[in-house]
C-alpha cells in the first residue's frame, strides 16, 4: 500500500506545484445568479444554471409535490418496478419539446452517451460479420469520447474530425462511401462546453442523408438555451425534427438536478430499452426531479420570457467584456471563453474575481489543449444588470491588476 500511496502523493504534490490542482469551493446558499461563499454575496458566473431555474419556486414547488405524490425514490430499475406514470409523462414531454418520436431516461447525460454506442455496436448476432463506423468531432464531450471507447475495437472504427469543420467529415465520408460498414454514425455536440460555440447542424444534417449515415448530437448545453423558446440547437439552427438521436440531459437549465435522455425515432428508443446497460441497470429518477423538470419544460413551453432574458444577459456581457479589452471566443451563447493562455493565469486570476465578488473558474489542459487555458464564464437569466456590472467592473480590476488588459 505505501506504493501506491507514494506514487499518488506525487502526483497530487505536481498538480499543486504546477497550479493545476482543482479546489471545490463550497456554497453556503441555493445555486442562483449570487450566492453566498464564506458568508459573503457574490455574482455566480460559473453555474450551468442558465434559467435561473435551479431555486425558481415553481421548479422547488413541483419538486415538493413530487415527493408527496409519489415518495422520495422508487428503489428499483425501470423494468422491474421502477417505472412510474410520471416517467412516461416526462419522456414525452421531451419528445414534444426536443421534436422526436420519443424519449428514453437516464440518471445523466453521461450516462445516456455511455449508453448509446455500445448498445448499437456491440451486438450482434453470431453469424453476423460486420464494422461500425464512427465520425466524431475533435472538441467532443468526454462522455462521447468514453461511450464510443466502450465499443468492441475489432468491430468499430473511430474517424475524427477537425472541430466544426464539415468539409473535413466530407472528405471521411466520401473516403468511406464503398465501404461495407452496418452503422455509420456523425457525433457532435450541439454546443461545446469549453467554446461555446455551436456546431453546423444544416449541414451536418445534410452530410448524413447523402451518406446515409445516422446523426447524433449532445445538445446539454443548449436545451433550454438555444432558440426562441429553447428548444436547442436545431431550433437554433433550423433543422427542428431532422436529427436522428438527440442526447440532454434536465441537470443544466431544466432546473439543474439530475438526469439525463436520448430522444429519438420509436424504434430506436424502444431497442435502447432492452440493450442500454447504465439504463437497465440503474435507479430510475426519484419524483422529485421528474415534477420539477416537468414543470421546467412546461415553463418553457408556454413562455419565452426567460429565454429572451437569459439572451439579453448574454449580449450584453458579450459586447462590454470585449470592450474591457479581453479575448473571447466569438459566438452567442452564454458560456464566454476569456482567453489567457496559461493555466497558472487562469488559476490565479480566478482566486482574485472571487475575493472581487465573483465565482468564476479557470480551465486549463487536460480540458482544453496546452497553452489555451481561460476562465469560462456562463451567464445566467437569473442575472440582473446590476449583477452583471458589477462583474465587469471586477473584471476591470482584475485584468489591470494582472496585466491582462
Amino acid at each position: 500500500m505505501e506504493a501506491y500511496t507514494k506514487i499518488i502523493n506525487a502526483e497530487l504534490k505536481r498538480l499543486e506545484e504546477s497550479k493545476t490542482f482543482k479546489y471545490e469551493t463550497p456554497l453556503n446558499s441555493p445555486q442562483g445568479g449570487v450566492v453566498r461563499v464564506n458568508g459573503s454575496e457574490v455574482v455566480m458566473l460559473a453555474s450551468n444554471n442558465y434559467l435561473g431555474l435551479s431555486d425558481h419556486p415553481v421548479v422547488k414547488e413541483a419538486a415538493i409535490e413530487g415527493i408527496k405524490k409519489y415518495g422520495y425514490g422508487v428503489a428499483s430499475v425501470r423494468f422491474i418496478c421502477g417505472t412510474q406514470d410520471i416517467h412516461l409523462e416526462l419522456e414525452k414531454k421531451i419528445s414534444e419539446f426536443v421534436g422526436c418520436e420519443d424519449t428514453i431516461l437516464f440518471s445523466s447525460c453521461f450516462a445516456a452517451n455511455e449508453g448509446f454506442f455500445p448498445s448499437l455496436t456491440n451486438e450482434k448476432l453470431d453469424f453476423e460479420s460486420y464494422k461500425d463506423v464512427f465520425y466524431s468531432d475533435r472538441l467532443n464531450h468526454a462522455s462521447i469520447i468514453d461511450g464510443q471507447r466502450l465499443c468492441k475495437a475489432d468491430t468499430t472504427v473511430k474517424r475524427i474530425y477537425n472541430h466544426a469543420d464539415t468539409e473535413h467529415l466530407r472528405q471521411l465520408l466520401e473516403e468511406d462511401k464503398d465501404k461495407d460498414f452496418r452503422f455509420k454514425i456523425i457525433a457532435t455536440d450541439g454546443v461545446f462546453s469549453m467554446e461555446g460555440d455551436m456546431a453546423p447542424l444544416p449541414r451536418l444534417v445534410e452530410l448524413a442523408r447523402q451518406y446515409n449515415a445516422l446523426l447524433f448530437v449532445d445538445d446539454s448545453h443548449a436545451i433550454g438555451v438555444c432558440g426562441d423558446y429553447g428548444r436547442g440547437t436545431p431550433e437554433a439552427t433550423g433543422v427542428l425534427g431532422q436529427v436522428d438521436v438527440i442526447t440532454g440531459t434536465l441537470g443544466k437549465a431544466i432546473g439543474g438536478a439530475a438526469g439525463g435522455y436520448i430522444s429519438g425515432r420509436n424504434e430506436l428508443i424502444s431497442y435502447l430499452r432492452q440493450k442500454s446497460r447504465p439504463y437497465t441497470f440503474s435507479n430510475s429518477l426519484p419524483p422529485s426531479i421528474i415534477f420539477g423538470a416537468m414543470a421546467a419544460f412546461d415553463m418553457l413551453s408556454k413562455d419565452r420570457s426567460i429565454v429572451d432574458t437569459l439572451h439579453k444577459n448574454t449580449e450584453y456581457f458579450r459586447k462590454e467584456i470585449k470592450n474591457l479589452g479581453y479575448t473571447i471566443i466569438k459566438g452567442t451563447h452564454p458560456i464566454v471563453a476569456i482567453m489567457l493562455g496559461e493555466a497558472a493565469l487562469a488559476m490565479d486570476m480566478s482566486k482574485e474575481l472571487l475575493k472581487e465578488g465573483v465565482y468564476i473558474k479557470g480551465l486549463w489542459f487536460p480540458v482544453v489543449p496546452r497553452g489555451e487555458a481561460r476562465l469560462r464564464a456562463q451567464v445566467s437569466a437569473a442575472l440582473s444588470r446590476d449583477d452583471i456590472d458589477r462583474a465587469l467592473d471586477a473584471f476591470d480590476r482584475t485584468g489591470k491588476k494582472f496585466g491582462v488588459i
